[in-house]
């Protein structure tokens, strides 16, 4: 069965001090979701299912000439793993693999979504977690790793012991998942953390606790230029490093 996406773009432009949802600044006359959005079509994704929420309709409106988008409202804003919750029903009736990403990533490539999805097939895994070593990890989930380095779980820094903290591989948040287990799953996360969320970082714990396969899978690259990027330079730094999109990008803050 072809994949599915499952898209986030119901966050505020918090960091960017802008009223406008992040997923609708422009790079190159483009709002990123779109960037996002052929990546996931490279891919081969055929049904993509984007969550919105802060100024959901404006979001809409951004995107309804795409005849392959549903939307799916968070009116709340949980967590990550509540805003994937909301794509439950629009994907009932799908029993294959799901990519999740967020929307915010315009140099992701679908040349990584495929390696992900690749990855998944390979391992027959439940869940692959595309990552990325960087010495650039403030403020990001870290993936741990046991003595013989397979995947444990991820832990966000805000809950992060000062060893986890000093770990350079983070979580890109691009995953390739079974989308029944997804959602299963996400049955069993509980907000017992700092923020009083539902995190989608903890459904591959989940999975593995479950005794299904997890694969965490280095795939992703940043960019030295976009390393130090946050907040409103996002757009400078994006137009830079767009002429160059051979190589994969993540979310920013």
């Amino acid at each position: 069965m072809p994949p599915v996406a499952i898209v986030l773009a119901a966050g505020k432009s918090t960091r960017m001090k802008s009223a406008v949802p992040k997923v609708l600044h422009e790079l190159f006359g483009r709002p990123m979701i779109e960037y996002v959005l052929d990546a996931v079509r490279a891919a081969g994704v055929r049904r993509t299912v984007v969550i919105v929420g802060h100024q959901a309709e404006m979001v809409r409106q951004a995107l309804l000439h795409h005849a392959d988008l549903r939307f799916a409202l968070q009116a709340e804003q949980r967590g990550t793993g509540h805003a994937v919750m909301m794509a439950a029903e629009a994907l009932a009736d799908h029993d294959g693999p799901a990519l999740v990403l967020a929307g915010d990533t315009p140099l992701l490539q679908g040349s990584s979504l495929t390696g992900l999805l690749d990855e998944q097939r390979r391992h027959a895994a439940a869940c692959v977690i595309g990552t990325a070593v960087t010495d650039a990890n403030q403020g990001l989930g870290r993936v741990v790793r046991d003595a013989a380095g397979n995947f444990l779980r991820i832990v966000e820094q805000k809950d992060a012991t000062p060893e986890e903290a000093a770990i350079r591989e983070i979580n890109t948040g691009c995953y390739a998942v079974d989308c029944r287990l997804l959602f299963e799953s996400l049955q069993k996360v509980r907000p017992d953390n700092s923020q009083g969320e539902y995190y989608l970082t903890d459904v591959p714990a989940v999975l593995k606790a479950a005794g299904k396969t997890v694969v965490a899978a280095p795939r992703f690259t940043i960019p030295k230029r976009w390393e130090s990027t946050r907040g409103r330079s996002l757009r400078r730094c994006g137009e830079r490093c767009s002429g160059r999109r051979r190589r994969d990008s993540w979310r920013t803050e």
